[in-house]
């Protein structure tokens, strides 16, 4: 009869095995190709590529170093960024639950386990229990990789990762230490089948059943529900950024994240009631996150003492407000007090910052950071500063569509203490609120250890998709044109550009569309609007590739390179080796970003690298030579490619693509325009 030959199928975990008779046994599939049971194979799903899913063993873990830095602060600021690091931490569990339903088992999982004992006891009872070397390093890196990201998906990226060892070897992993093994089956239990699950909505963060998952909404919810929730919000004048949303038969429930729970009598709390909105009933509810949110208000107020001016305690008071009672508002006055902090020896941001993880484009993942002044550094930055009226002016756009007046940030190279969150960036413009930014200001910091420890040293190894004759240069001087293009992108890039709103036609009526030649049209932001809630899913990636463009158009500028130590002559002659490696370096990675487009769902999963892709096409297309992409074959005997620039034609070619791409960015964006931004954006 019949027989089953067991294993676990790579899609949805199912034990079920592929059937077999005994005079006729199933030949094994080939290696490296994932089995999927009877089910998974009759609904047609596409096998999961593992080389995408999985963590290879051979990814660096860095050290960001501070201690120098920490060690030069006063024992004030020594507690000050102590209580706010451990708010910063306390608040990253949110991430959790913001990333899978599964994340929060499994990080109550691995605290169990890693905290029983020294990871160097685990391993050696891991190996005694006769895991092999290789399997002990697989848990390890997946385990790595999971407090790295805060969650099982890649900060960048937002794919699945899952174990590369397989469901019972982990688990033996897991059960060689010395933690209460009742405890570690449970959690085990709990979450072992979504632990290594890859059926097709798993593999990637997006909203709605054919496109991924996300926890900002219930599982149920579609786009037409975000853009419906998102109308509701606005109505209210109530900022999406702390808040996620579930879909039930009675209507819609959009959660605050705050440490209260109650509707008190506040302006916030008297919104937390039932709405009627477009005929479906809306209930606004604070209290999610609430035990978190709690204990990030504890240490914000163990920080208040300790804070260096009236600045920072203002900041830190509005803080406690926002955290406490949902509000935005509060936050956005925390930010007005932080702007105006202006060289403080320890810098620090918290609360529901970046909007890349969700898959409409306007709520907030939680961030929080501290860390030290590197005054040194922050020199030529200031270089930046002073020549960036300068450097706006060359900007390609008409002074029309640029900011009446540059609002002078603080913009310093930071030194990480910590940083809660998915993912470390090597550079952040904030605050992202649009009337902040627009008439009062912002910061642009620059961290410092993760530039050196991102490009610190150099690999022996070729750097993929370059040519031979560009291999040295690149490795030598990719990190220094990398700080250049973080400089520029976050000071002149975000730093820059005016919208028009509504409630000011009268200042920009009669202004001339440089796109059309006419009087610009509109639709213009209407009260209530931010960039983000007017250009949705495509608003992160789209200022993304703003900013990149400007870092590309501007390194070519003599006045921008000498902030940094960089010498050039003025002229259309070709340009320097660093500008020649950081534009070679975004054509690199505008070809790599093809690993983060999602085919069968036609999605990209990173903003930035959609945005570098576009880019990347912008100089394809923009001919003569300047950029190709070459067919070749690999050392390995496979085909390959090459890409190949003509630094020739940077200052000339180059520069009139990408000047003339940024045109139509800043317009579209300038006027609202969704629809053609869109469009032009998509193409």
């Amino acid at each position: 009869g019949p027989l089953k030959i067991g294993f676990s199928c790579a899609c949805c975990r199912g034990k079920a095995g592929r059937e077999r008779s005994e005079a006729k046994a199933v030949p094994p599939l080939p290696e490296g190709v994932p089995e999927l049971c009877a089910t998974c194979e009759d609904a047609g799903v596409t096998p999961p590529d593992m080389s995408v899913y999985t963590i290879p063993t051979s990814t660096t873990v860095v050290v960001l170093e501070a201690t120098q830095a920490f060690e030069g602060l006063t024992p004030q600021e020594r507690g000050y960024a102590q209580a706010l690091g451990e708010a910063d931490w306390e608040g990253a569990k949110i991430c959790l639950l913001q990333c899978s339903p599964e994340s929060v088992p499994i990080f109550a999982l691995l605290q169990l386990v890693f905290s029983a004992q020294a990871v160097q006891d685990l391993v050696g009872a891991a190996k005694e229990k006769g895991l092999t070397e290789q399997e002990v390093e697989q848990a390890l890196m997946y385990c790595a990789a999971f407090y790295g990201n805060v969650g099982n998906y890649k900060s960048f990226g937002d794919t699945k990762f899952v174990p590369e060892l397989s469901p019972e070897r982990m688990h033996l992993f897991l059960t060689s230490g010395k933690a209460d093994a009742e405890k570690v089956q449970q959690l085990w239990a709990e979450c072992e089948e979504r632990l290594y699950s890859l059926r097709p909505r798993e593999r990637q963060m997006g909203l709605g059943a054919t496109k991924g998952l996300s926890t900002y909404f219930s599982s149920n919810c579609e786009q037409d529900d975000a853009e419906i929730s998102g109308r509701f919000m606005e109505s209210l004048n109530l900022s999406p950024y702390n808040t996620r949303l579930f879909k039930e038969d009675g209507g819609y429930t959009v959660l605050l994240a705050s440490s209260l729970s109650d509707a008190s009598g506040d302006a916030i709390g008297e919104l937390c009631k039932e709405h009627n909105f477009e005929g479906h009933k809306f209930t606004v509810k604070r209290g999610d996150y609430s035990p978190l949110m709690g204990r990030v208000v504890t240490h914000l107020r163990r920080a208040l003492p300790l804070a260096a001016n009236p600045e920072q305690t203002a900041m830190v008071e509005k803080y406690i407000e926002s955290f406490e009672k949902g509000s935005v508002e509060a936050h956005k006055d925390a930010s007005r007090h932080w702007i105006k902090d202006r060289g403080p020896a320890v810098e620090s941001y918290i609360g529901f910052i970046e909007s890349y993880r969700d898959p409409s484009g306007v709520r907030g993942e939680w961030e929080g950071f501290v860390a030290c002044v590197n005054r040194e550094v922050s020199k030529k930055f200031q270089v930046l500063v002073d020549n960036a009226e300068l450097l706006l002016k060359k900007m390609p756009w008409p002074p029309a569509f640029e900011k009446d007046k540059f609002l002078r940030p603080d913009f310093t190279s930071l030194d990480v203490l910590a940083f809660g969150s998915s993912g470390v960036p090597a550079g952040i413009n904030i605050p992202n609120y649009d009337d902040i930014r627009q008439t009062e200001g912002f910061k642009n910091v620059s961290l410092g250890n993760v530039l050196a420890a991102s490009y610190g040293s150099k690999s022996a190894k070729p750097v993929t998709f370059l040519r031979t004759e560009d291999q040295e240069m690149y490795k030598e001087l990719q990190g220094q044109a990398f700080e250049v293009q973080v400089g520029i992108h976050e000071l002149l890039g975000h730093g820059s550009g005016k919208l028009f709103n509504l409630e000011e036609k009268s200042s920009f009526e009669g202004t001339v569309n440089p796109l059309t030649g006419k009087p610009v049209e509109g639709p213009f932001y209407g009260p209530g609007a931010t960039w983000d809630t007017t250009f949705g899913n495509i608003a992160s990636s789209y200022e993304e590739c703003r900013a990149e463009s400007c870092g590309l158009y501007l390194c070519l500028e003599p006045d921008a390179l000498a902030a940094f130590g960089h010498s050039a002559a003025e002229g259309a002659g070709a340009p320097i080796d660093v500008t020649y490696i950081n534009w070679l370096h975004m054509a690199r990675a505008g070809l790599m970003g093809l690993e983060f487009y999602t085919p069968e769902t036609g999605s990209w999963r990173q903003a930035h690298m959609q945005a570098r892709y576009v880019i990347l096409r912008v100089l394809l297309e923009a001919g003569a030579g300047l950029l190709e992409l070459r067919r070749k074959d690999g050392a390995d005997g496979k085909p390959d490619l090459e890409v190949v620039m003509d630094r020739s034609k940077i200052q000339t070619v180059g520069k009139k693509a990408i000047g003339d791409f940024l045109v139509k960015l800043q317009v579209h964006k300038t006027l609202a325009d969704v629809c053609r931004g869109g469009e032009m954006y998509g193409e």
